[in-house]
């Protein structure tokens, strides 16, 4: 009897595992058949039930895109994990730049022990962790005529997340040629904006807003304008959304309209949409007359920097100038109060860090007064024609313009600027004195 039991347990274990092995062979046999795994089901969920991402369909879609996002920075670091979360199937980054601590308050893709390392290859570590379904490619490099066509050709759509005109014009003109979409961005202080070009071959490029770029001196960066990061931020999971609409085909030839849209995060947070005029006829790179073309690029005949223009700071001899080492051991030493130490950077900025026994006035507070010594005075009072004058500012570029004023329309014979700025000065002379 106890035989028999034995035989008809076995019997019946044997049949549970063969009923467990079928079941399992049908759901494997049902997932092989399904367009995704279970899992990115899983993943996806929340976002293919929005009825306007078109489910399944519209998931696949994005699945199957490709996006080059040239810029790892501001307005990449928050818009990066938003496409890589939603499922875009390649990413592509181009960045030659590393980080560093002053990014960390607004490119929070990266974090304090990246520092040093590539923004592009941060930007990967942390895409991967956050979604092993997506393909990210990384380009560390500087984007420029002899490599955008190389790279711009793997994808569908490009975002640009650079902050220069000179960039914009480029990454603009090749998309122009490779018949590619561009959602473009800027942000700068507590604002920015966004817009999307050559929407499907068709709609205007960035020349097309801006055949004439602005003037060299109106330029300015995240480094010398400074940034709020929330700002940019937002402007950046902006471009993410407006990537994500295009390519599920929310907009469309028909419905789609030119626009640049504004943010402003301070005193109150606004937000503003501005219809613009389409494509221009006599565009050079998307008008009846086009002159801006691949072979063009690729030749170097387009002179983006001449085109775009460059501040232009070299403008004193090498007699006008002193190191920062001179300044210390020459100038700063106890009782050497013979001279005027004028820094001319931004108010905001001095009131962070500066040194000890100077004066603050900016370029364009020395411009305004026109050579008037007077004036000058009312500010500085000890300042004469015969007063010897150093000038210094954050990296040794303004304070340039500051000696030519000073010795050129204020008549002043004895002006030196420092090489390197105050940041030369602290790397060099003194770690202890604040860095921003």
């Amino acid at each position: 009897m106890p035989s028999d039991l034995g035989s008809s347990k076995a019997f019946d274990e044997l049949e549970a595992l063969r009923a467990e092995n079928a079941a399992l062979k049908q759901q494997l046999s049902a997932q092989n058949q399904l367009p995704m795994s279970l899992e990115e089901f899983k993943r996806y969920g929340r976002q293919m039930i929005v009825e306007d991402t078109g489910g399944v369909a519209g998931q696949l879609k994005l699945r199957g895109s490709k996006v080059l996002v040239i810029g790892a920075g501001g307005l990449g670091c928050p818009c990066l994990p938003y496409l890589a979360g939603a499922g875009v199937g390649q990413i592509g980054i181009v960045d030659n730049d590393v980080v560093e601590t002053s990014n960390l308050h607004r490119q929070v893709l990266h974090d304090s022990s990246k520092v040093g390392m590539l923004k592009c290859e941060s930007a990967k570590e942390v895409l991967l962790k956050l979604n092993p379904h997506v393909t990210i490619d990384t380009y560390p490099v500087r984007l420029n005529y002899s490599n955008a066509f190389d790279i711009f050709q793997h994808y569908d759509i490009v975002l640009d997340c650079t902050d220069t005109p000179l960039t914009r014009y480029l990454i603009s003109d090749v998309a122009v040629n490779l018949r590619m979409t561009v959602v473009s961005a800027s942000g700068l202080g507590s604002e920015g904006q966004l817009s999307i070009l050559n929407f499907k071959d068709v709609g205007p490029c960035y020349r097309c807003f801006y055949p004439v770029p602005p003037p060299p001196n109106a330029v300015s960066s995240c480094q010398e304008g400074g940034v709020i990061g929330p700002c940019i931020g937002l402007v950046g999971v902006m471009m993410a959304i407006e990537t994500i609409k295009i390519i599920l085909d929310i907009y469309t030839l028909d419905n789609f309209q030119p626009f640049l849209m504004q943010y402003s995060g301070f005193p109150v947070q606004t937000l503003r949409t501005f219809k613009m005029r389409g494509r221009q006829t006599s565009c050079k790179a998307c008008g009846d007359n086009r002159t801006i073309s691949r072979k063009a690029i690729e030749a170097g005949d387009v002179d983006y920097e001449l085109f775009c223009g460059k501040r232009k700071y070299d403008v004193c001899s090498s007699k006008e100038r002193i190191s920062v080492k001179e300044l210390e051991t020459s100038y700063l030493s106890p009782g050497e109060l013979n001279h005027i130490l004028l820094d001319v950077r931004p108010h905001h900025h001095y009131n962070i860090s500066h040194l000890p026994n100077t004066y603050n006035l900016t370029v364009k507070e020395l411009r305004d007064m026109e050579g008037d010594i007077t004036r000058l005075q009312s500010c500085i009072p000890t300042v004469h024609r015969q007063s010897e004058v150093l000038v210094i500012c954050r990296h040794g570029n303004d304070s340039q313009l500051a000696t030519r004023l000073l010795k050129d329309q204020f008549n002043i014979t004895n002006v030196r600027d420092v090489r390197g700025g105050f940041f030369k000065y602290i790397d060099d002379m003194n770690p202890s004195l604040p860095k921003y």
